[in-house]
């Protein structure tokens, strides 16, 4: 890619950024985000058509960077509390950027977003789960329930919480297949 053009998109994603932190979405203009990032509204609009796509790319960005930070998603059937760790501590290393960039009206986006990617990287190595009911609800437990659990009880400690998430997705896991035998 063209350096010049990666500078371009690099200044407005800080520009974003930096505006974003200290304010909500909806409020951030283009206009704005052109002086701060000093391009022209031109240069803006040949990369993203407006705003929420900007952010969007933004989200996609950093959900992917989470997912790459899984070694091996497709374990969460063989041990959830591994895949628990992983997904926990990838958060973990994004938490400063996942805070701005998923805060206020985006707040929930973040887990829809981490189930989708983490849902089709599983499904190209394993196609059949897609149409099985109970691998994906299995799945949306162990990524929504484990991320909102890790969000809400931070104050008990990140490797309590780490601990005991892994402990209860481990579980759940042993009780389904002693419900389920294969």
């Amino acid at each position: 890619m063209d350096l010049r053009v990666e500078k371009t998109r690099k200044n407005i994603i800080n520009a974003f950024i930096e505006l974003r932190s200290k304010k909500a979405l909806e409020k951030i203009t283009v206009r704005e985000l052109c002086e701060l990032a000093q391009i022209n509204k031109s240069t803006f609009y040949a990369h993203y058509q407006d705003i929420f796509a900007l952010s969007d790319s933004i989200e996609a960005d950093l959900v992917s960077n989470i997912v790459k930070g899984l070694s091996h998603p497709e374990t969460i059937f063989e041990r959830p509390d591994v895949f628990t760790r992983e997904l926990i501590m990838a958060c973990v290393a994004q938490k400063n950027l996942i805070r701005i960039i998923f805060s206020g009206n985006q707040e929930g986006h973040l887990s829809r977003r981490l189930e989708t990617s983490i849902k089709d990287f599983i499904f190209q190595t394993y196609p059949d789960y897609r149409a099985d009911a109970e691998k994906n609800i299995f799945l949306s437990y162990c990524i929504y329930g484990g991320f909102h659990a890790y969000q809400q009880n931070l104050s008990y400690g990140l490797e309590t919480v780490i601990q005991t998430l892994g402990c209860l997705n481990q579980k759940t896991k042993e009780a389904f297949l002693n419900q389920n035998p294969a």
